[in-house]
This record gives C-alpha cells, structure tokens and sequence, in this order.
C-alpha cells in the first residue's frame, strides 16, 4: 500500500515539477520572446504564406472569435465526410463500416469540441484514415484552438488599455508547432519502444495459451495515444482506451500518460503569471486549483484501496482495493489517481471503468467534471476558472464597498451579465439534459430498457454523468449506458457544441471589454488578485456556485447509491 501512495504522489510531484519550467517556457513562446524553438520560425513563416496570413496583422476580440468559429465549422464539415465514408476510403486493412449519420455527427462534435465522446469502440468502429485524418487531427487542432484563446485572455490583462490583441493564428500555430507537437514526439516514441504498436498493418493472428485462434487489433495507435493525453482530448484509440495492454504497456506508460494529462493545464495556470509579469498571480491561481483537486483525489485514493463493503460481507478478500472494473497490472491506487486526474482535467482517457468506482469516487470524479475549472481542459480550463475570477472580484468589490477591479479595469455590469450566463450553462446543461432523459427512461422504461444495464440509484448516475462529461468536454462515461442511439448521439452533441463555444466566447468576450478599459493604477486600496486571501476566496466562489447547484442531482444518484449500500 505505501508503495502504490508513493508512486502516485511520485507522478503528482513530478508533473508540478515539469509544469513550472513548462510555464515559463508557455509565456515566452506566445510573448514572442527568444526562445529554444525559435529555429521552427521558418516552417511557421512558410505556413502563413502558404495560407495567405499575415501574422503581424493584430486583431480585435470580435475577429478572433470569428476566426476561431469559422475554422471550427470547416473541420466539423470534414470529419463528417471522413466518419460517414470511411467504409469506403483506403487505409482500412480490417474493413471496418462507415459511421451512421447520427454517430458521425456525435463523433464529429465530440472530436471538434476537445470532448472525444466515444459512442463507437475504437478499433472496430473507425478505420486507420479515420484516425489519422479525422480523430488525429482534430485533437492537434481543437487543443490549439484553446490555448489560442487563453492568450487572448491574457493580451486583456496587461496593464495598459488596447482594442487589438495580437493574432490568432500565431498563438494557433505556435501551440502544435512549439508545444503540442515537441511534447508528443517524446510521448510517442517512449510509447513505441514501451511495446504500442505504430503500423499500418491489419489485424495480427495468434494462438491463446489455452490453443484457440483469436485476432489482435492494432494500427497507428502510438501517434493518437501521445496527443489525446497531452492535448486533453482523451479519446481510446481501442474501444477500453488506456485500461488496453496495447495503449498502455508498461507501469511506466501508465506514469508517463497520467503525467501528460495535467502536465499542459498546470503549465498554463503558472503561465498566466509569467505572462504577465505578476508570477503571484500564477501561483494563486494553481493554488486554488491545486487544492480543489485535492479535495476530491485524496478522498477517492483511500476509497478505491479500501473496497467496497457490501463484498466485504460475502467474503470476498479486498486487501487490494476495489479491483471491479481495474487492471490489476495497475491497481486501485494508480486506477484512483487516474480517474479524478482525467476528469479535473477535459481529458476522458481511463484506465479503469468509471462506472465501477465506489458510489463517492464516481460522485467526486463528476464534481470534478461539473466545476470544470481544477486545471480544466488546455487553454479553455484557465478561461472557466477566469469566470468565476470575474464573480470573485465582483463580489469582493461590493463586500468592501468599492468598485469591482481587475488588474486595473474596472469591472462592470455587462463582464457580470457574461459572467453569470457561462457560469449557470454548465448546470443547465448538465441537469436539463439528465431531466429530459430521466423523463424519458420513466415514461417508458420498456421502451427505453436498453439504455440503463443499471437502473436505479446506479442508473441515475450514468444518465448523470454522460450529461456532464459532454458539457465538461471530457469524454469518459459510466459505460452501463447504451449510448450509441439517436438520443443519445443528437442530444449530448447539441449540449458538446453549447458546452464548448459559449464558455469560449464569454470569456474572450469579457477579456475583450477590459481591454479596452482605461487602465486604473494599483492603490493602496486596491483589491489584490495575486494573494492568498482572494484565492480562497475564489475557492468558495467556485464552490459554491458551481457544486452546489449539483447537489440535489448527486443525491439522487451516487450519495442514495453510497447510503443504501451501508457504507
């Protein structure tokens, strides 16, 4: 037991330690600093003339968000055409069918919104093409697409007043090129040797040790594996994602994984103060995060290594944890690490199943998708947690009886209105659609039998966490849920593509109005963002506005769960 505690405070010590130099390395690249990297300058020059752009141009918040969502509608058009004909497109050695139109429409929002929603398994429900061309790709690009953002963000904070707020397509290209791409050459290639297949070769036959012939699925598995985790995408190249030998070999590819997932997102919290010259205010930020994190990850640890009890009562040895659903190469306490690391963040790669955690893990693992902003998907998690900033400030303001400031710009009524609408989506989203589908299953359970393999208190929960991981952009799921039907496929689309834009959108919005404020000097009586006590407050703020709203919904699904087990 101390052996598995310390490996995996092993990898939470060795990723803050990486996401430091990692953050400062961030501020530099998009700063525009001299740097290591500045020899790929001439590949980045050649694609902008390649493309017609003109990176010197700077552009106004309204021509960044335009330029962010015509982009995304161009790759919405392609994946749909690449999932719906792949059947028929070359690089497809095991003959794997082309996508429905409602599943290559979910797989298409899913992948072009960061989320990587799975109503397919992997290596039966898409073809090598597929997953270079359409999945691939879209992880590289929507990944980028959030970090280009969150500079965005960061251009509006400087201490000074500007309508124009550098270029997109910089800070787009120099997140694949400087960051996304480096970093998953390393993961990849460590992944290869480690024993994940890269190849373009069909399924390889075998003989079982018990002397039956069996077929093993493999493919160009090592180059998606890399930047799903880095890019906080997450999406299994094989249909069990990372609890897969083939994804996930070694011990050390299970460290190496689990690091990648929050490596980027803990960077970028401590960037926003590199960037800004104010490194105060990155930690204060990682801080909070930080301890959020914690608060759901050391209680699921000691859950996940003590079992379950109503197992407990039939006699069945837990001395290693709660192993239902986990590998036992990894165990409970790496499984437990994993599943709260992947759903703090907008990743969604497991390698255990979700949906046979312990009630209370289940329920923290949601928390942490509902909150949304503990390290939070690349780029887009800083821009959730910049909201609830923009609450805390406002509140603060009012509390000491001075106007609600930020850095220097004042904060008014319209950055609140913004505020308060991408704040109250998630919950809208989240427990709109669980209601309607609840409704549904409720109405005409004979109907609607195939959906829930766990009804009840358990089956609250599946309908419950789908819901969340879309509008969260995670991806993972209590995979007791028959999900690959029209219902499911149209309705978490539509709340993937609300989940996604709004909580971009509001943020460079509101960025975008400070902007172009009159920058007001610090004072003495000058609320500082950079200290302890506005971090906690911005704790409770989160907190309270976004878990709480949850709690009637939690009751109903994994606290009645935990309780009527006798826990």
């Amino acid at each position: 037991m101390s052996t598995e505690l310390l490996g995996i405070a092993a990898i939470f010590g060795a990723t803050v330690l990486l996401a430091i130099p990692l953050g400062r390395y961030l501020a530099t690249v998009y700063r525009g600093d001299r740097s290591w990297s500045d020899f790929l300058a001439p590949l980045e020059n050649g694609l902008y003339r390649l493309s017609g752009i003109n990176p010197a141009r700077e552009m106004s918040w309204q021509q960044h968000l335009q330029t962010l969502l015509t982009i995304n509608v161009l790759w919405f058009v392609w994946a749909m055409f690449v999932f719906c004909f792949q059947g028929s497109l070359p690089l497809n050695p095991d003959g794997n069918p082309s996508m429905s139109a409602d599943q290559a429409f979910n797989t298409a929002i899913s992948f072009l919104v960061n989320c990587n929603l799975q109503h397919y398994s992997g290596e039966t429900g898409l073809t090598y093409l597929s997953q270079l061309v359409g999945i691939m790709f879209l992880q590289f690009v929507t990944a980028a697409t959030g970090m280009a953002a969150c500079v965005v963000v960061f251009n509006a904070l400087r201490d000074r007043s500007a309508d124009k707020l550098g270029n997109f397509y910089v800070y787009f290209v120099r997140s694949i090129t400087r960051v996304l791409l480096p970093l998953s050459l390393v993961l990849g290639l460590l992944l290869v040797f480690q024993g994940t297949p890269m190849t373009f070769a069909g399924k390889q036959a075998l003989i079982t040790l018990q002397g039956d012939t069996t077929a093993v699925s493999r493919g160009p598995a090592a180059a998606m594996i890399a930047i799903k985790q880095l890019g906080t995408n997450g999406g299994g190249f094989f249909g069990v994602n990372s609890a897969h030998p083939l994804e996930n070999p070694t011990c050390l590819t299970n460290m190496a994984e689990n690091l990648s997932i929050t490596l980027i997102p803990m960077a970028l919290a401590l960037a926003l103060g590199f960037y800004l010259r104010r490194p105060k205010l990155g930690y204060m930020v990682f801080g909070v995060m930080t301890a959020s994190y914690l608060l759901l990850q050391v209680p699921t640890v000691y859950l996940e290594m003590h079992g379950n009890p109503a197992l407990a009562t039939l006699g069945v040895d837990q001395t290693l944890g709660a192993l239902e659903g986990k590998e036992m190469r990894l165990g409970s306490a790496a499984s437990a690490l994993w599943a709260i690391q992947t759903t703090v963040t907008s990743n969604g790669s497991v390698n255990a199943m979700h949906d046979s955690l312990t009630p209370l893990s289940g329920m923290n693992a949601m928390l942490g998708m509902m909150t949304n902003a503990f390290y939070g998907g690349v780029g887009v998690g800083l821009l959730n947690f910049f909201v609830f900033i923009i609450v805390a400030v406002f509140i603060s303001g009012l509390m000491v009886g001075r106007t609600p400031e930020l850095l220097g710009k004042k904060i008014e009524a319209r950055e609140m209105k913004i505020a308060t609408i991408v704040a109250l989506l998630q919950p809208l989203m989240i427990l709109g659609g669980t209601a309607l589908a609840a409704h549904l299953y409720v109405s005409n359970p004979t109907e609607y039998a195939s959906w829930l393999a766990n009804p009840g208190y358990h089956g609250f929960s599946e309908m419950l966490y789908e819901y969340t991981s879309a509008a969260a952009n995670n991806g993972s799921g209590f995979e007791g849920l028959g999900d690959n039907t029209p219902w499911w496929n149209i309705s978490t689309g539509l709340v993937l593509l609300l989940s996604r834009y709004l909580p971009i959108i509001g943020p460079v919005a509101i960025a975008g109005l400070l902007a172009g404020k009159k920058y007001i000097p610090e004072s003495a009586g000058t609320l500082r963002v950079d200290t302890a006590t506005f971090g906690l407050m911005v704790f409770f703020v989160i907190w309270i506005i976004a878990a709480l709203a949850f709690f009637p919904a939690l009751a109903l699904g994994p606290l009645a769960e935990h309780f009527s087990i006798g826990y």
